[in-house]
């Protein structure tokens, strides 16, 4: 009996020791990487008929997301991200919808403030109940329900001190009238609501039906304070998606501190090509190690995705 319980208690330290060291794996995501890695997710994304959200914004709201994500606050069958820069006025098209699976905007559209938030502008953001005002920072939405304003969407608000009041304060996602072209051409701005992310009447059902059950959702304003204290934005991230580009970003890093010329170079998958016909290559490598197959004086190299040529580069290879 002893020896089993011995055995047993082997085990569970073993375990142990390997989520330690998986642990500590998953922490060697250093700021460039990251950041080159968000960049990669936006350039991915199709903003063509759209208003384009600024990249700023995006990363902010992307680091938050996968905060959120690896804590196991979000539902992992949605990779849906909602975004409102509050820092752009009522008659702008300030929310969007995105898809980060399919890189597509599944609605760019209007949203409106609280009233003591501000007129056109968003100023005052609060987290107290009845000061009418927006709040800032990350929420999961969760269910819906029939309501004064039709089906709405309640906010988890994840921020302490920042929006974490937002299930007591009422603060849903909702369709208003004030919310609609006829408001802004008699007012010069959109309508505004006790605080709630309002959406225009005929857009609220699907948009909350897309949303709803565990996204995350991201209220944007450069607030100095909320930027250098809030939590998940702030948290230093330890995983990616199993999906991710690391390898391409390696080699891209690589790229840069070698002995080539372009720092700009993006490499945009694990297949390349050059003038020298190089396929197929674990682009986690250093393209150093390749140099010989390369002619001489390489000017330009082919980034092929799917056996097609996505892109090309140029620069020198010193020393050929």
């Amino acid at each position: 009996m002893k020896k089993l319980i011995l055995c047993f208690m082997v085990l569970i330290i073993a375990a142990f020791s390997i989520q330690a060291i998986a642990d500590e794996n998953n922490t060697n995501i250093d700021e460039p990487h990251l950041v080159q890695y968000i960049t990669q997710i936006y350039k991915q994304i199709d903003f063509k008929n759209c208003n384009h959200l600024s990249y700023y914004v995006f990363e902010k709201a992307y680091r938050g997301y996968l905060n959120l994500k690896y804590a196991g606050k979000l539902n992992n069958e949605k990779e849906i991200i909602t975004i409102c820069n509050y820092d752009l006025p009522s008659t702008e098209n300030r929310l969007w919808v995105i898809d980060l699976h399919a890189h597509k905007v599944l609605f760019n559209t209007y949203v409106a403030h609280g009233q003591g938030t501000g007129e056109d502008c968003a100023a005052e953001f609060s987290n107290t109940k009845n000061s009418h005002q927006s709040s800032l920072g990350f929420y999961v939405t969760t269910a819906t329900y029939e309501g004064e304003h039709g089906t709405s969407l309640r906010l988890d608000g994840m921020d302490y001190g920042y929006n974490d009041a937002a299930l007591d304060r009422d603060i849903v996602v909702h369709g208003a009238e004030y919310v609609s072209e006829h408001f802004i051409t008699e007012n010069n701005r959109l309508g505004r609501s006790w605080g709630c992310p309002a959406v225009a009447l005929d857009l609220a059902l699907p948009l909350i039906n897309t949303i709803k059950d565990g996204t995350c959702f991201f209220s944007y304003f450069p607030d100095n304070k909320y930027m250098k204290t809030a939590y998940w934005l702030n948290k230093k991230i330890t995983h990616l998606p199993e999906n991710n580009m690391l390898p391409d970003i390696e080699m891209n890093l690589k790229l840069e501190k070698g002995s080539y010329a372009n720092r700009n170079t993006t490499i945009l998958n694990n297949t390349i090509a050059s003038v020298g016909k190089i396929e197929n290559k674990n682009s986690s490598k250093d393209l150093n190690s390749y140099s010989n197959s390369f002619p001489k004086n390489i000017t330009r190299i082919e980034y092929v995705r799917n056996g097609k040529i996505d892109s090309v580069k140029t620069f020198v290879i010193e020393g050929n």
